[in-house]
């Protein structure tokens, strides 16, 4: 299966992914680094479900739940977003929901499987993603699987009161 990487598997959304994503989607921990402000409702959450088995070509993304292969145990999700199928390009963000599943791993087998499947099957061109400067361990994930920094914009995401900057980073295929 070309979206299996040793001991994880990246799968289609399923209906019952509802409460997983509920969480996730919800946990304002997150938010910073997904550019939300607002809670997802059940409804528009299983409104996009419904939807989900609809191309990348009609949706302008695709979302891929991080399965442990052996547990069947959902650990996270991984994403291309802003799709441009002129350009040959798109968006990537990943989350590993819980801590105690970060830092084995896990990011970097879905990462290899889905630049695989990104460049391979969907012919892109060039994947990009935006990561906040204190957010080190994506600038590593990201950078470990070629991407380059190619910009920086100063002072770019509000968090309270304060302004941080962002690192736009590009994977160009080879």
């Amino acid at each position: 299966m070309i979206l299996t990487f040793q001991s994880i598997t990246l799968r289609a959304v399923e209906p019952e992914d509802l409460e997983l994503l509920y969480l996730w989607e919800n946990n304002d921990a997150i938010w910073n680094y997904s550019n939300t402000l607002i809670p997802y409702s059940r409804f528009t959450l299983k409104r996009y479900i419904s939807r989900s088995h609809k191309s990348i070509y009609e949706t302008g993304q695709l979302r891929l739940m991080i399965e442990l292969t052996g547990e069947k145990r959902t650990i996270g999700t991984i994403d291309l977003f802003d799709f441009d199928h002129f350009h040959s390009r798109a968006g990537v963000g990943i989350l590993i929901a819980s801590s105690d599943d970060r830092e084995k791993g896990y990011a970097s087998m879905a990462m290899n499987c889905l630049i695989n499947y990104a460049f391979s099957t969907l012919h892109l061109h060039q994947l990009w993603c935006n990561i906040d400067e204190a957010n080190d361990s994506s600038l590593k994930l990201f950078e470990k699987h070629g991407f380059k920094i190619c910009g920086k914009r100063e002072e770019w995401i509000r968090k309270g009161d304060s302004y941080f900057s962002e690192y736009c980073l590009q994977l160009i295929k080879v």
